[in-house]
């Protein structure tokens, strides 16, 4: 079974419809981009595919749980980062790493290891004792993401990571992105920097509920006959 799999997954509040009849399905180890503008319904469908919402109807599966009967399992099961909420500010780096290790239902010895691993690779052991607060936005996300994937989640889920970061540091974000894919770990992100969706594997683009394409970035650019995936998202949000 692949990492996510909605059919016809519909969220309605009242008589407005978030999202409208979805279905698509992401592939193992794949960088899935999940794209649309601001009310198009894509945190509504994340929110779901997390457990945190309960789908009107449909059906979908996330690391071979439902959502409607398993959201323990997939709670579990998923790696989650935000870009407005992921760490404690007034907590340490070290305490952050050690808090969320102990959400995650890591042993003492693991969190121990995981955290001097994390540390080295980020090359921050300097500032392990250090307020998260303090530490530049670039090395906050890098060690948001890290966090995110600290007990080896089969699936990562990003949303809208690199904003406010500048270029460099979305850059290097990204090979972190590329990184965990290739070691396995499935990636659903959203982002509002039209040229990240040329980084995913696989494109998804959301108008008013619906998905209107999914397809790789060039066969979408292709398609539309248009040069940039912005212009893909151009076309599609207005209607053309």
């Amino acid at each position: 079974m692949n990492p996510i799999i909605t059919r016809s997954l519909t969220k309605k509040f009242g008589n407005f419809i978030a999202t409208n009849a979805i279905t698509f399905e992401v592939l193992p180890g794949e960088i899935f981009g999940f794209l649309g503008a601001n009310g198009a319904g894509k945190t509504t469908a994340m929110r779901m595919l997390c457990g945190l919402l309960k789908p009107s109807s449909g059906e979908a599966f996330v690391a071979g749980y439902n959502v409607y009967t398993q959201t323990e399992k997939v709670k579990k099961s998923i790696g989650y980062m935000s870009q407005r909420f992921s760490l404690y500010e007034d907590l340490t780096v070290k305490e952050n790493i050690r808090f969320y290790g102990g959400i995650y239902g890591l042993s003492n010895q693991q969190i121990k290891d995981k955290t001097a691993q994390l540390l080295q690779k980020l090359g921050i052991e300097k500032e392990a004792g250090q307020l998260v607060g303090a530490l530049p936005l670039g090395w906050k996300q890098k060690l948001s993401f890290s966090v995110a994937i600290l007990h080896d989640p089969a699936i990562v889920f990003l949303d809208e990571p690199t904003g406010g970061v500048d270029p460099v540091t979305r850059r290097q974000f990204w090979d972190m992105i590329y990184e965990a894919a290739n070691s396995g770990v499935t990636v659903f992100v959203t982002t509002h920097y039209m040229d990240e969706a040329e980084y995913c594997n696989r494109v998804s683009i959301m108008v008013d509920g619906k998905i209107e394409a999914l397809d790789t970035p060039v066969a979408l650019k292709s398609h539309y006959q248009a040069d940039t995936m912005n212009d893909v998202f151009l076309q599609l949000a207005r209607g053309k």
